[in-house]
């Protein structure tokens, strides 16, 4: 009896801003991985998520969106995008099916030439369009580059997401199991838990506060009765967005505190004690300094 082969791979899921990746991650893989915005640039660093299948795994790195940059953090998160493109075997090159064809499409796939990796052309959001429009953007796409697959998918509802990594499986090479059964992402429990409190200011503020926002968890302890403190600081570039987060009477805050803590104690299977606090570090997306200290560096 011949023994079945083991596929494993790396795969890079990339886009411009605001496309769904983390959503269709978070889809895939079953486990709130990456957080979700209605805000671009949402994902700051890769972020690996670890799908098993019975002959296989996939490693997965969401990636910050694709865009041209405005500051440093901008240009390192548009080097983080393009670096990764050389290190997988596969890429899911995901795209708005809602939103039209243009300049940003266009810089991405200027971005793509030269890339021999196997692309694929994954057009999210088929809940919010209709099928002649879909028909006329995947023209538009498949006119300026060949893609290895093309395939229409939902990640808010699911659909067409299973025959998405049923062809990811195909096209992966044989190899061994990069990661054990039970692990679900490699990142350190202190970033998830930030990436949490991130998630619940950047929802809660909306238009108010852009993405001059950025979180550390500075102490985790473990303390009586399967109890753990967290102390974790939110920086921001303004007073008047302090402000904003702490809210009328420190309402603002208590609400995202109550929020995060409650996806902390889900993560950690253990009651939480949060300790929020805000500060303000001026113009910090422009000072490499500051871009260190919140985790924005290059190894």
């Amino acid at each position: 009896m011949t023994e079945e082969v083991f596929r494993s791979g790396f795969v890079s899921i990339i886009g411009r801003p605001n496309v769904g990746k983390s959503t269709l991650l978070n889809k895939v893989v079953g486990h709130k991985v990456a957080i979700m915005s209605d805000k671009p640039q949402t994902t700051r660093n890769k972020i690996q998520a670890v799908l098993n299948g019975p002959s296989g795994q996939v490693v997965f790195i969401d990636t910050p969106g694709i865009h041209k940059p405005k500051h440093k953090l901008g240009q390192y998160m548009r080097e983080v995008a393009l670096r990764s493109l050389a290190e997988v075997d596969l890429i899911l090159y995901v795209v708005d099916a809602s939103a039209k064809f243009g300049a940003g499409e266009e810089y991405i796939l200027a971005s793509l030439e030269g890339i021999d990796t196997p692309i694929f052309l994954i057009l999210n959001k088929l809940d919010k369009v209709h099928k002649d429009q879909l028909i006329s953007l995947i023209k538009a796409y498949t006119s300026r580059r060949e893609f290895t697959q093309t395939i229409p998918v939902s990640a808010k509802t699911g659909e067409n997401t299973e025959k998405m990594v049923s062809l990811i499986w195909e096209y992966l090479p044989e190899g061994p199991r990069y990661f054990p059964l039970d692990m679900v992402t490699d990142q350190p429990e202190r970033l998830l838990m930030a990436e949490l409190i991130r998630e619940k200011a950047l929802y809660q503020t909306k238009e108010e506060v852009p993405h001059a926002l950025a979180v550390v968890v500075e102490q985790v302890e473990q303390r009586p009765e399967n109890t753990v403190y967290v102390s974790a600081g939110i920086y921001v570039e303004r007073d008047s967005q302090k402000a904003i987060i702490i809210g009328k009477q420190g309402n603002m805050l208590k609400t995202i505190g109550s929020l995060a803590r409650q996806d902390m104690e889900a993560l950690l299977g253990s009651k939480v004690y949060l300790d929020l606090w805000v500060r303000v570090k001026k113009d910090w997306r422009q000072q490499d300094r500051d871009l260190r200290l919140f985790g924005y560096v290059h190894e």
